[in-house]
């Protein structure tokens, strides 16, 4: 009995490791989109820009906002999710031209950078203090409570006609 509780314990231990979320920090390599690409379509539609604050990574849902830290000279700049890639196991984030020359690393083509995810309630660069953006409860409403029409009220006046009885027919069995 012992034994069974001793493995019990284990399992749940284990299972409650691999269950832990993920560090709130990604570390890694970072490149940037070529010139090539400026005015592609991007994963989620919309079209690439080389002037826009935007990167592509493997993970994160589209339009989830990203500080990336360059800790060689401490620049960080803020951007949004709008790709999927990069599909080489040496990087960890593909950032636009304007991301890369803002943290500084255009002319090397690559740098080790920090990512982490910016809570979506929060505004970027606001201080920690301030107080939190309410989020909004929306509730929707059944149509039949929405105001009708005046063309439409008067057909809801008249008495909609009540289906009529078959009557039996009787039929001569010969």
């Amino acid at each position: 009995m012992a034994l069974k509780k001793f493995f019990a314990c284990c399992f749940c231990l284990v299972c409650g490791i691999t269950t832990v979320p993920a560090q709130k920090q990604l570390t890694g390599k970072a490149s940037y989109y070529s010139d090539k690409l400026h005015g592609r379509k991007m994963s989620n539609g919309e079209r690439y820009h080389r002037d826009s604050m935007t990167c592509a990574h493997k993970k994160y849902p589209f339009g989830t906002l990203l500080k990336v830290r360059n800790p060689l000279n401490g620049k960080e700049v803020v951007v949004r999710v709008t790709d999927r890639g990069p599909f080489s196991k040496r990087y960890v984030i593909d950032l636009s031209k304007a991301a890369a020359r803002e943290l500084g690393f255009i002319r090397k083509g690559f740098c080790q950078v920090e990512i982490t995810r910016i809570h979506p309630n929060r505004i970027p660069f606001r201080p920690e203090d301030a107080e939190e953006i309410p989020e909004l409860h929306l509730e929707y409403q059944d149509i039949v409570t929405y105001p009708v029409p005046a063309w439409r009220q008067e057909m809801l006046d008249e008495k909609k006609p009540q289906p009529t009885k078959i009557k039996k027919l009787k039929i001569d069995k010969k």
